[in-house]
């Protein structure tokens, strides 16, 4: 168990400990060591010199007992440990070091937040600053002893005036003898206090020296960073400078290709095996094949220019029915919200503190937000939920498909130009969105964790149940903020009973020095099918200014489980999504597919944004409904929050100092649980861990991992407006 002091790299716990492997090999025996807040092991003692199969940082993690013996990390479904102990006793032991370690994880990562700005002194100044505080801690030592000495010869001192005053009263003739001993401790406490002074005097003047000293230092660091923030902005203007001229030439020079050539489209496939069911100790390598889409001329389209089925999904929206056939009235909705305030606000200034740090971590004022939530910002996800409704209608798994891919690209089309991030929701901050009435789907969402930060999601359609949970990484590099969703996307179909799988990809904001800001998407992403081992892969090709190619291309294959291509797909995640049958399969002389197709289909096309959409933050009309008001909503709901709703209504300033004192509670919140957890593992009783109200933590049947599910109770209390379980987070 952690010793309260240890040396930094000692161990707090190490042991033997089988692990899931997968199922051929079943669980294996490993050697575990949890040291600094992560957990590493090795096949044997011997490897732990040179080979580490693979480790998990418990700050974020999710620690999950199964049974006696059993138990599980995960850390935000990325990486996944099943273990087992050989008694309950040596089970309960582990998991309290690694829950232990954890708070100890978090309360350094807090600490680093609180402290970002600073960073380590070089080597050279960090040594003599060590000897130089040595020096400075002596010379208090001394001091301490001087004062003890003079408490000590001023209480003798009094003792023996107060004797002299007392026999000259009472015997005058004793008086020089007392008046001796007077002396003979006046003379102590004048040499003590003497060495006093002298002490005080070498500590003031080290002292001044050093502080003159670290002052000329400080002085010349600020100036060194003022000149690096110089020379960081003008790079940046030169690269905006440069970037505008290569958008110039690209748009002068000929693309090259005639309108009534057939377009022919690359992609590459991933022929990787599907192992997201099984664990193992090293990842197998990609294989990838091009292969190339022969669309015949002329018809590369269906009549309209919009295939049939787009015009299917256009009259799913026109009118909704109930079961009995007659209209169900819907709800009216705004259309919009204010317009933004124009605060004009240095965004360098901001973020130059932030380099090399994980933005959801470091808080940050309303300026650079949008008014809403990340919850709610993710229930946009299903503005385009009529391609999942006829997604639900396809009878073919192939075309289902396809229409699944066509939806998560769709989630994307107003990122290009929503640059504004959303509120980091607070822990048990929850959403609802009831649509039922219109879009015949309704959502809830739950910030489940803070630790790492995490949304958890379900939605219910006509015919189709969604579910994720979200959590990200984030990392500002200087030119460009960078986030990379590590979540898992689920979708299952009610009459089929397919389910899907898939991660989303990379979302990058550049020009955050200079320049206007813009974001791009790039990535590949597979969409799994785990019931008939379908499979899409789409590619998200970054953006480029020196290639004449489309811009926010998307390009992808539906393929069987034996990788046959039944379906090619392609356009841009910001506007269309046109995909093709494929009808025949050839080769080329160098073994290259060429795939013959079935006229190309229009699966999705983006509603044109309102006109005047810039002035209240790009939002869509879907997204202008997200913070409305209604009734009958929980107290934990996003759209109570009031820093967000004084942000929605332009008083900016007061949603700032709002903000500040709700992430404060937050603060407060979460110590209070620290204490109750060090104060459970002193008494030796299970730590308490926060427990979300409308979600709960299963293991996935497909691919194994632990993720938090709707636990269905939450419609039921909005009914019954029995909010008796929702925290006070407002």
């Amino acid at each position: 168990m952690t010793e309260t002091k240890q040396p930094v790299n000692e161990p707090e716990m190490k042991g033997w400990l089988h692990k899931w492997t997968n199922y051929i090999k079943g669980y294996q025996k490993r050697w575990f060591i949890l040291s600094n807040g992560v957990l590493s092991y090795y096949r044997s003692q011997a490897e732990m010199a040179h080979t580490c199969r693979g480790s998990i940082r418990l700050q974020g993690a999710m620690i999950h007992t199964e049974d006696t013996c059993h138990f599980v990390i995960s850390n935000a479904g990325t990486n996944t440990f099943h273990l087992r102990a050989g008694t309950e006793v040596e089970r309960q032991r582990w998991v309290t070091a690694l829950e232990l370690a954890k708070t100890k994880a978090v309360k350094a990562s807090d600490s680093d937040e609180d402290d970002y700005d600073e960073s380590p002194a070089p080597g050279g100044d960090k040594a003599e600053l060590q000897s130089v505080l040595k020096t400075l801690s002596a010379k208090l030592e001394d001091l301490q002893t001087c004062s003890d000495l003079i408490a000590k010869q001023c209480a003798a001192l009094q003792r023996s005036l107060a004797e002299a005053e007392a026999v000259a009263a009472d015997n005058p003739q004793e008086v020089l003898t007392k008046m001796k001993a007077v002396n003979e401790r006046a003379t102590l406490f004048r040499i003590t206090s003497s060495a006093m002074v002298n002490a005080c005097g070498e500590y003031a003047q080290l002292a001044q020296t050093q502080g003159r000293k670290w002052q000329r230092m400080l002085s010349h660091e600020h100036e060194q960073r003022r000149r690096l923030e110089d020379m960081v902005e003008q790079l940046a203007k030169q690269h905006s400078h440069l970037e505008q001229a290569a958008q110039q030439q690209a748009r002068a020079t000929p693309s090259g290709l005639s309108a009534g050539s057939g377009q022919l489209l690359a992609h590459s496939i991933h022929s990787e095996e599907d192992d997201e069911n099984e664990f193992y100790d090293a990842e197998e390598d990609e294989i990838q094949t091009d292969y190339i889409v022969q669309v015949p001329i002329g018809h590369r389209r269906t009549p309209s220019g919009v295939s049939t089925n787009s015009q299917t999904l256009s009259s799913l929206t026109v009118s909704t029915l109930n079961e009995n056939g007659s209209t169900i009235s819907r709800k009216p909705r705004r259309t919009r919200v204010p317009d933004k305030p124009n605060y004009p606000l240095n965004l360098w200034g901001v973020m130059k503190n932030c380099i090399g740090k994980d933005l959801s971590k470091i808080p940050m004022p309303v300026n650079f937000s949008e008014p809403l939530s990340m919850l709610q910002r993710l229930s946009e996800d299903f503005e385009y939920s009529e391609l999942l409704d006829k997604a639900a209608t396809c009878s073919d798994a192939s075309e289902q498909l396809a229409y699944v891919a066509a939806f998560t690209v769709s989630s994307y089309a107003t990122t290009s130009i929503r640059t504004a991030k959303p509120f980091n929701p607070l822990l048990g901050e929850t959403f609802e969105f009831d649509r039922t009435d219109d879009k015949g789907w309704k959502v809830i969402s739950e910030q489940v964790s803070h630790h790492p930060p995490m949304v958890a999601q379900h939605c219910e359609g006509r015919g189709w149940r969604c579910w994720q949970e979200f959590t990200m990484s984030s990392k500002f590099r200087g030119k460009y903020l960078q986030v990379i969703p590590l979540g898992e996307y689920h979708l299952e179909f009610d009459g089929s009973g397919n389910h899907y799988t898939w991660r989303k990809v990379t979302t990058t904001v550049h020009n955050i020095i200079v320049g206007k800001l813009w974001v791009d998407q790039s990535g590949e992403m597979d969409i799994t099918n785990h019931v008939t081992g379908d499979k899409c892969h789409l590619k998200f090709i970054p953006y480029s200014y020196f290639s004449r190619e489309t811009q926010r291309k998307v390009t992808g294959a539906v393929m069987t489980r034996d990788g046959s291509v039944k379906w090619v797909m392609g356009g841009t995640w910001d506007d269309h999504i046109e995909a093709s049958r494929v009808i025949n399969t050839l080769k080329t002389n160098k073994g290259t597919p060429v795939f013959e197709t079935e006229p190309l289909s229009t699966l999705w096309k983006r509603r044109v944004p309102p006109p005047d959409a810039e002035r209240y933050y790009n939002f869509t009309e879907l997204a202008c409904q997200l913070n409305e008001m209604e009734e009958g909503l929980a107290p934990t709901d996003s759209r109570k929050r009031p820093d967000q709703r004084l942000m929605e209504e332009g008083k900016w300033d007061e949603a700032n100092d709002e903000k500040l004192r709700l992430e404060e509670k937050q603060r407060s919140a979460r110590r209070q649980r620290e204490l109750d957890a060090e104060l459970a593992i002193q008494e030796g009783r299970p730590v308490p861990t926060y427990e979300p109200n409308w979600f709960r933590k299963e293991k996935d049947r497909y691919t194994g991992n632990m993720l938090h599910v709707f636990g269905g109770r939450y419609w039921e209390c909005k009914r019954k407006q029995d909010w008796a379980v929702c925290p006070d987070i407002f």
